[in-house]
């Protein structure tokens, strides 16, 4: 199924791109959620008219995604969990426990965007997690897990 996209989707296209996809894809998550519209010829005139104000969007979520990227490289996060003689944690950390600790720290996360790539944590230690606040902002954030007194 080919489609237009109305915003950048990573790993697949930019604004205004027309991709080839498969029909599931387009039907249950791009187009309910607004992010692409079915390439027929009608659809690609109206994207044309409206490609100025989809640009303007998109150029103003990208403005304020790194807005929150300057104000998450200030945050210190650290996170005390329960763990044993070792070091190996009673449990593990994972993106909800982050994102509360964030939070507390007085930066505004989803769950969402943090992104662990090898897994949950299951250690005490230093760790540097990823937080992904635009397809072309993503912030690396160090957190420290230190076991609880």
């Amino acid at each position: 199924m080919e489609v237009i996209l109305l915003e950048k989707i990573a790993n697949l296209g930019d604004l205004g791109d027309k991709v080839t996809i498969k029909s599931g894809f387009a039907r249950n998550y791009l187009v309910p959620q607004g992010k692409a519209v079915a390439a027929t010829a009608q659809k690609l005139a109206e994207f044309e008219q409206r490609r100025a104000e989809l640009e303007k969007i998109a150029a103003e979520k990208l403005v304020a995604a790194e807005k929150r990227a300057a104000e998450l490289s200030k945050v210190v996060v650290e996170i005390a969990q329960k763990a044993g003689d070792e070091g190996k944690l009673f449990g593990s950390v994972g993106t909800q426990n982050i994102a509360d600790a964030i939070v507390e720290a007085g930066a505004k996360v989803e769950k969402h965007e943090i992104r662990l790539p090898d897994g949950v944590i299951r250690h005490t230690g230093e760790y540097e997690i990823t937080i992904n606040l635009h397809t072309d902002v993503n912030v690396v954030l160090p957190i420290k897990i230190i076991p609880e007194a």
